[in-house]
């Protein structure tokens, strides 16, 4: 029988982005788990957005390109309900050796998870549009 650990590790890719000798802790832990759950979960992430925006009146909609990127930035920056969830979404497919690690350094991890996630959401602005044809 498979642990959940095992499971999860199989769901992603190992390592997304280069490890050196010189790489922090930190780098290291961005580039073996952050990074290949938020491409894990990125359909998810964008469907999650789409709903907040819409929830919100769907102003996000009539914003120019520019706009739209600092609303991304600013909500998730900002709604901090909304960022716990989406942190959540990141934490949940963790493996407990990974979650040992993260609650070490949480605060400096969160900042890099959010901001990952600001840009990838940010490269995909146009799926957004497509949510509302």
């Amino acid at each position: 029988m498979e642990t959940r650990d095992s499971m999860l590790l199989e769901l992603r890719e190992s390592v997304i982005g280069t490890i050196t000798d010189q790489s922090s802790a930190e780098e290291i832990f961005q580039n073996k788990t952050l990074r290949p759950i938020l491409k894990l979960q990125n359909e998810l992430f964008v469907e999650v957005f789409t709903n907040y925006v819409m929830k919100q009146k769907g102003v996000f909609f009539t914003l120019s390109p520019d706009k739209k990127m600092v609303y991304i930035e600013n909500t998730i920056q900002r709604d901090i309900k909304f960022r716990n969830s989406l942190k959540g979404m990141v934490i949940g497919l963790f493996t407990v050796e990974e979650y040992n690690n993260y609650t070490k350094n949480s605060s400096n991890l969160n900042k890099r998870m959010m901001n990952m996630l600001i840009e990838r959401l940010k490269s995909q602005v146009l799926l957004f549009e497509n949510a509302t044809l």
